[in-house]
């Protein structure tokens, strides 16, 4: 092989070349507290909360309030970061810009109102506070930012008019469209728990109008709306002059990735720029540098599309990634504190969601990665791999933005064999890390230090059940944690699967990068949410290996002119006894052969398939690859988490037909089980369409043992059931809801009617006349007429009641005294019928 084609080699297959050389602009000091009061700011500095700072600008400035709260959110999500700059050069919550925005794309960089003073610079001028104050102090940055929109607004703008801001809202980042989507987070609303634990909320506007809709460029492939722009990444040759068959190009592969040719795209990288988005810009046009798939701009989340899907973009540190992963870099810094804008996490969020239904990516974190996911790609070159985005990057908000969030609550009902997963996106999970190192833009002077408790996207694992032990060692990164912002030897992101080993109070152990490992799972503030999944154990002698990379067996190579590629394990190993949770048992063992610039050699752009079986394992930070053949599989289902009945179901109400029982779930030993299915069973049959925790006993139940099952049915549990003690259910009781009751004069010759009351259950209802208590034969009816057999006798009505199911029901009416009548004029006798 050329010097030339190993030379590209080594630039392509992830041999450590080093972070995009860039540094981040921040300031060399912030103040902390709040200076003198000015008349234009002194009711804002005065406020204890930030909605009353909203509320108190919006008073002093004429401004609408909600539109103060839209825009600090969709750029920073209400956090002012601790006066650490952004990745645009923006201070606080509001990202306050402390140089003139560019509109790198829009055509109006040389617009006068766009140039000059930066907001920041405008800001304090306005307030007549110090820029320093502004940038730390968040009621300082509220007034300043209010000020600041008033002023770009001017007189014409109308408080109710929220549209008549739109320019004035642009001025704040570097595009004209940003307004847009400040009006669509108004639109949508907000809600936020901030890290000192307060909470804040904008209320929706669905009335607003939309302002603008944004064109993608043609060729791209993005979501409508977002505005892509095309710049394109050259694919050339490092010397014109050089042949076509050169081995040293750039600064990206031609593949058919999305066609019959392979390899398929079954990734999502999340990285960083470490740098600005114009340097970032520079660097994928320079032939001789690197690619990736897209760039995003933190002022306003404007992506640029750089490489059409077919290709492969050179970015992820590892070959086998690379040929199978879409790269989206975004203008940020891993150790900035979390300064990555609203406008870029939505805009990232929108496009990522796009390209996964687009190539059939799942939405999860085994698919959606950070560059810090990624292993080496042989032994001893993992601890050199990128830390990007790092741990300020909120997976548990992204996923929310994705529509596929992360999980539900955090619990701490725990046990061995569990499987867990990691909630670390709450506001109380904060930390203070060391080695955030930048280079002031004005100055040039050279500052460190991380915000102190910022929340983070990850837990950390310990040797032993406690904060003063060793944290975690992973042999692939050779070495142990530490604050340092970019270890991250021991540390569990946010979404990561686990298997439980054992439990010690508070403290959980699991496996981990080859060991067992502790995770502090604190009743005050749980990290651990249960779940199911795969896993792969080791159920033999000897540890089994893992790999960085899933290429192909030897034998694949054979007959395709492509050199057979070693694969070597990494350090670590799976140990006798452990599991591993799958991210994925459908891992394509290939390897895509791309060497010269042409593709003329034989066996140039050829993608040689084997048929290994290979797995992607939640292993440690990083993700491996293992070989299935050499584990042990369990399912999902397999791996249910285990829960015991430890009291039965007890049924309550009256056992009668027409009566409605409830069942209760019963114990069990798990608190955190939620979701049970109900079954009733007669005489120990099921009972159709009886499942719910409540029924009414019909007719054809009376007389039958009744009893009820009560399973579980929570998906990350086993299923188990109870059943009650049989109960025979009673004849019910037929309830008078209205007495019979007997009508007319008591006299011979005349007629009574007796109304039958009414009756729940209606049922079937028989008449019995009755003389002194004794049947009158055949006298049935609800009329009867009274004759000289009832005279001076007492006549009664007994009424009977029969319902199917139900014990009969019998009243007799009050009688009445049968009186002589008066016989009607020119007649004799007693008249009527004679009834024995």
């Amino acid at each position: 092989m050329s010097s030339e084609l190993i030379r590209n080699v080594i630039l392509k297959r992830g041999v450590p070349i080093g972070a995009l050389a860039l540094l981040l602009a921040v300031p060399a000091t912030v103040a902390t507290s709040a200076a003198a009061e000015t008349p234009a700011c002194g009711s804002v500095l005065g406020t204890d909360s930030l909605p009353a700072a909203f509320a108190a600008a919006s008073t002093t400035f004429d401004v609408p309030e909600d539109l103060l709260a839209g825009l600090s959110y969709t750029q920073s999500r209400w956090d002012g970061h601790d006066g650490t700059v952004s990745a645009d050069g923006g201070y606080g919550m509001f990202n306050l810009l402390d140089h003139a925005p560019t509109l790198e794309r829009g055509g109006t960089a040389t617009d006068s109102e766009r140039e000059g003073a930066s907001p920041l610079d405008r800001a304090a001028e306005l307030t007549g506070l110090d820029e320093s104050l502004i940038m730390a102090d968040d009621a300082a940055n509220v007034c300043g930012a209010a000020a600041l929109l008033a002023d770009y607004a001017g007189p014409e703008a109308d408080a109710d008019v929220p549209a008549s801001y739109a320019s004035a809202i642009d001025r704040f980042s570097d595009s004209d469209r940003f307004s847009e989507r400040v009006f669509a987070t108004i639109r949508a609303g907000a809600e936020r728990k901030l890290a000192d634990g307060t909470s804040v909320a904008l209320a929706a506007d669905p009335t607003l109008v939309q302002t603008a809709t944004a064109e993608n460029d043609p060729g791209t492939d993005c979501p409508a709306g977002l505005g892509c722009e095309w710049i394109e990444a050259p694919y050339a040759k490092s010397d014109p002059a050089a042949p076509d068959d050169t081995g040293s190009y750039g600064n990206h592969d031609l593949a058919d990735r999305t066609g019959e040719g392979g390899p398929t795209i079954d990734y999502i990288v999340i990285h960083g720029t470490e740098g600005s988005y114009s340097t970032t810009l520079n660097l994928v046009q320079d032939p001789d540098y690197l690619a990736w798939n897209y760039t995003l701009r933190s002022s306003d989340g404007h992506v640029a599309q750089h490489l059409d899907p077919k290709d492969v973009g050179w970015h992820a540190g590892n070959w086998y990634v690379n040929m199978h992963s879409i790269g989206l870099e975004h203008e940020s810094y891993a150790g900035t504190s979390g300064w990555f804008t609203e406008a870029m996490y939505q805009s990232s969020a929108a496009l990522v969601k796009h390209l996964a239904g687009e190539y059939d990516i799942p939405l999860d974190r085994a698919h959606i990665i950070g560059h810090d996911q990624i292993p080496g790609t042989v032994n001893g070159n993992t601890a050199s791999q990128h830390w990007d985005p790092g741990p300020y990057w909120d997976w548990d908000h992204y996923f929310e933005l994705l529509g596929a969030p992360l999980g539900g609550a955090a619990t701490t009902d725990v046990q061995a064999g569990d499987l867990v997963s990691v909630v670390a996106g709450s506001a109380d999970n904060v930390q203070t890390l060391t080695g955030c190192s930048y280079r002031d833009a004005t100055t040039g002077a050279a500052t460190t230090g991380c915000a102190t408790d910022t929340r983070v996207n990850y837990v950390d694992a310990y040797a032993a059940p406690s904060t003063t032990a060793q944290k975690a060692t992973d042999p692939n990164q050779k070495t142990s944690g530490s604050q340092l912002v970019s270890n991250v030897a021991s540390r569990i992101t946010s979404g990561a699967p686990l298997v439980v080993v054992a439990t010690d109070g508070e403290w959980v152990q699991v496996s981990w990068a080859g060991a067992d490992v502790w995770v502090r799972n604190p009743a005050a503030a749980p990290v651990l949410r249960l779940t199911t999944a795969a896993t792969l154990g080791n159920a033999g002698a000897a540890p089994v290996s893992v790999y960085g990379r899933a290429y192909p067996e030897a034998e694949a190579y054979a007959g395709t002119d492509v050199g057979v590629q070693g694969i070597s394990a990494l350090e670590a190993t799976i140990a006798p006894g452990q599991s591993y949770v799958v991210a994925d048992d459908e891992v394509a063992a290939d390897y895509y052969n791309a060497l010269t610039f042409d593709g003329s050699i034989p066996g140039d752009r050829t993608d040689v398939v084997g048929t290994t079986d290979y797995d992607q394992l939640w292993f440690a930070h990083r993700f491996v690859y293992a070989k299935a053949s050499e584990l042990a599989l369990r399912t999902a289902e397999q791996n249910r988490n285990a829960v015991e009945g430890t009291g039965a179901p007890t049924v309550s109400g009256s056992a009668r037909v027409g009566s409605r029982i409830e069942a209760t779930t019963g114990t069990w030993s798990r608190s955190s089980l939620t979701g049970f299915v109900y079954q009733w069973l007669a005489d120990g049959t099921p009972i159709d369409g009886a499942t719910e925790s409540s029924l009414t006993l019909t007719p054809a139940l009376v007389g039958s043992d009744l009893s009820v099952r009560v399973t579980t049915a929570d998906p990350v549990f086993a299923v188990v059931a109870q059943e009650s003690t049989a109960t025979r259910v009673q004849p019910g009781t037929i309830d008078e809801l209205l007495a019979p009751k007997v009508a007319g004069r008591a006299s011979v010759g005349r007629t009574l009617t007796v109304d039958t009351g009414a009756w729940s259950p209606e049922g079937e209802v028989a008449v019995q006349w009755l003389r002194d208590g004794e049947p009158v034969r055949g006298a049935t009816k609800t009329e009867y007429r009274l004759n000289g057999h009832d005279l001076r006798h007492h006549v009664s009505v007994r009424i009977t009641v029969t319902a199917p199911g139900y014990a009969s029901k019998t009243v007799v009416t009050d009688a009445v005294r049968v009186t002589a009548g008066t016989a009607p004029h020119g007649h004799g006798g007693h008249g009527g019928h004679t009834l024995g």
